[in-house]
Formats: C-alpha cells, structure tokens, sequence
C-alpha cells in the first residue's frame, strides 16, 4: 500500500534529530517550565494527569499555579502537603473545572512519584524502555486513562526525542483536529468511532501509530478548520477528499 503524504509528513518531522520546545501553554516562562524535563520531570507528568474535561492550556499551567503558590516544586516538598491541602489549594484558586477529584490526582501522583521512583518522574521513561512500558507506567496513575497515557508517551517520543526501543504501542489520541483531518482526508468514513481512528492509525504505519497524531492536530488548527478551511493551502490536499 502507498504510504499516504499524512504519514510522509509526520515522518519527516519526526525523523529531525533537534529536540523541539514544546508548546504546553501560550506562556513563554510557563512553557520552558514544563519543558524542563530534566530539572522538572514531574511538571510535565503532572500536567498531563490535569489534561481532562477542560482546555489543555489551562490544565497544563496547574504544576506552575501550584509551584507558585508553594514556593517550590521539589517533589519532596510537593510530597509533604496533604490531599486536604491540595483541595483546599485547587478550589480556592479555582485551578480545574474539577478541582476537588483533580487535587486529589495531584496528590496521587506526588506521592507515587516520591515513593516509586524514589522523586524522580524522569525513570518512568529511562533506559530506552518500551513504548507499552512508558504508556503503562502512566496507567498507573490515579486519573489517567489510555488516552492521556498514550498522549504523554507520543509527545515524550515525538517532540522530546526521548529515545524508546519502540513505538508499536503508542496510538493516535484522536481529539476534534484529528477525527476532523482522518475524515475530511477520505481515510476514515464520517460516522466512524475514534475507536476505528485508532485502529486506521496502526494500519497506515504500524511501526509508530502515532506518528501521525501532532500533524494532524497541526493541519486541522492551522487549515483544515470546521468552517472555511484553507484548501488550497494545506500540505495534504493531494491526497484529500475535501479538496
């Protein structure tokens, strides 16, 4: 079968050696935070644990909204507050649009990070493990569905350029940009399930399904938009049904 242009592209930006800043949130100081993986994994883990039922942005911003509110982000410092502290901390700033059982994810999360990778976030990834390891270990977490698991694991791979031993198991996280291009793209029908988005996915490159989830999260922001979309100047209008 002809590799289709969709995953052309997405190969070719993966494949570009330079690790990229990753755009967490529109806030430069908040943005180089979170991409701090070195001195701040967790802030990354965290915001990913946030990412739920509310703009993505926003969630992301929360480790730096609690960083600022505390001090400090060591995770040892993180780990000695309690779940009450927390909530208390997340409805009074109003941080989630589902601050208590969110707080109470937070809190989780620090002290499993503190516990079972002795504060140290970074180990969830470490050793050119597997992809199944890295999106597993991130199952582990209280809050994190599949989605979000496969989500932090893509963009680790993909834009990090954490090196993994594989990336069978890392999936498309289909959200209204990527169900949007597949199907416009004539390469999903429009009354599939985003369940059938996955599996299309791993058939158009099984090796890394997806590889192909930040292109199309790029093309539908940028061109394929739901109303007047920029046809004639979207990378993939070749190969597109729309066009």
């Amino acid at each position: 079968m002809k590799e289709h242009i969709l995953v052309t592209l997405a190969k070719r930006q993966f494949l570009n050696v330079e690790r990229e800043t990753v755009h967490l949130v529109d806030e430069p100081e908040i943005n180089a935070f979170l991409n701090d993986i070195e001195q701040y994994p967790h802030a990354y883990v965290l915001g990913c644990l946030m990412d739920c039922q509310m703009k993505s942005e926003k969630a992301f911003a929360i480790p730096w909204l609690v960083k600022e509110s505390i001090g400090s982000f060591s995770i040892n410092c993180l780990a000695d507050y309690s779940e009450e502290f927390y909530q208390n901390l997340f409805i009074s700033k109003n941080l989630h649009r589902f601050s208590n059982d969110k707080a109470k994810v937070f809190h989780v999360a620090v002290q499993r990070i503190a516990n079972e990778y002795n504060g140290d976030a970074s180990k969830i990834w470490a050793d050119n493990t597997s992809s199944a390891a890295v999106v597993y270990r991130f199952l582990q977490f209280k809050g994190c569905g599949i989605k979000i698991a496969t989500m932090a694991t893509n963009i680790l791979a993909r834009q990090f350029k954490i090196p993994l031993s594989d990336y069978y198991s890392i999936d498309i996280s289909p959200d209204v940009h990527v169900d949007r291009v597949l199907k416009r793209a004539g390469l999903v029908s429009m009354e599939v399930s985003r369940e059938a988005i996955i599996y299309k996915a791993r058939e158009l490159n099984p090796e890394f399904p997806g590889i192909i989830d930040f292109s199309c999260w790029e093309i539908g922001r940028q061109f394929c938009k739901p109303q007047n979309p920029l046809c004639n100047q979207c990378p993939i209008q070749s190969e597109c049904k729309l066009f």
